[in-house]
């Protein structure tokens, strides 16, 4: 358990931002920096006032941005444009965010000493990935979005940084994260469209994606848990060995509302692709993350149905009920 650290949280504000200050608010001391991009400040303006927590807002790729910020033990690094499917159309915020972002956040651990970070990267790096499940030391890597490039010019930098400044850093490829809090994704959207239509559902692709799914609790846990035990700059994936299709999670969010007889509006691109940049296929291989010891509470499938439940219980629908696994 990580205790009495002074931590640096960038994207605190967000989906696994907020969940990972939960976790960590009761026995450390926070600073979170997010510019309020993608959500508001509902999920942490609780711990406003509490004695250790410190809310800046601020962008990560704004370069007075770290001249606020005090040293600090650990950098947990969560803040990221996270439209994968909008990377197509304007690459550079990908750039902007996700690789000047990071570069900035390093020479300000570089300035004060800060001796940790934990990065949170991506599946997406690997691309279309010939071996599946995915190790961790599959090569080469070929991004197919702007989001999974700027993830590894990421990972190079603190690799980099690591080798040159004596920094410690912990690099976590994430699976499809889901869970409380979330803002967006697949069961999100799908919930949204259901509301305002419960008679039919756009399902972007054939239906036949299918990836590993991660719940929000055993991502920001399995971090912790990882980084206290690695000894040195290193790599992981945090998944399941379960994938679960788009088809399936479509299923859980009809059960989940409580509908019947909807209608699936398959909107197949490219090789059955929801958009471009889309990994069909994605599946970690999650053996290293097990051998520390770790393990998940929810698999692939019962992530989403967990997921399902959470979202539904936060967006207020009242007709949320028991799902089944089937």
């Amino acid at each position: 358990m990580i205790t009495g650290k002074r931590i640096l949280i960038t994207g605190g504000a967000g989906f696994i931002g907020s969940n990972m200050v939960e976790e960590l608010s009761e026995n450390n001391d926070l600073t979170v920096m997010d510019n309020l991009s993608n959500v508001d400040d509902r999920y942490i303006k609780k711990y406003n006032g509490k004695k250790g927590f410190k809310f800046l807002n601020g962008d990560i790729a704004d370069e007075d941005a770290f001249s606020k910020v005090d040293p600090q033990d650990m950098v947990i690094h969560l803040a990221a444009n996270s439209d994968v499917r909008g990377g197509s159309r304007d690459p550079v915020v990908d750039f902007v965010n996700n690789v000047q972002g990071t570069m900035l956040l390093l020479e300000y651990m570089r300035r004060t000493d800060t001796a940790e970070i934990l990065f949170a990267s991506s599946s997406t790096v690997y691309g279309e990935a010939t071996v599946l499940p995915t190790p961790e030391d599959y090569g080469p890597y070929m991004p197919i979005s702007s989001y999974g490039a700027s993830k590894m010019a990421g990972e190079g930098f603190i690799t980099s940084y690591s080798h040159y400044y004596g920094i410690k850093g912990t690099i976590f490829r994430f699976a499809n994260i889901v869970g409380k809090n979330s803002t967006h994704g697949v069961i999100f959207d799908f919930i949204n469209k259901l509301m305002k239509n419960n008679q039919s559902l756009e399902i972007l692709g054939d239906g036949t994606q299918r990836k590993s799914y991660l719940h929000v609790s055993d991502c920001i846990k399995s971090m912790l848990y990882v980084h206290e035990r690695s000894t040195k700059t290193d790599i992981y994936n945090l998944g399941n060995r379960e994938t679960t299709s788009v088809m399936k999670i479509a299923d859980y969010v009809v059960k989940g509302m409580g509908l019947k007889n909807v209608k699936y509006n398959l909107k197949p691109g490219k090789d059955g692709r929801g958009w471009k940049g889309d990994v069909k296929v994605a599946q970690l291989k999650v053996d290293k993350m097990f051998s520390t010891g770790w393990k998940n509470r929810f698999n692939s499938d019962e992530s989403v149905i967990q997921a399902v439940r959470e979202t539904l219980d936060q967006m207020g629908n009242s007709g949320v009920k028991q799902i089944e696994r089937s």
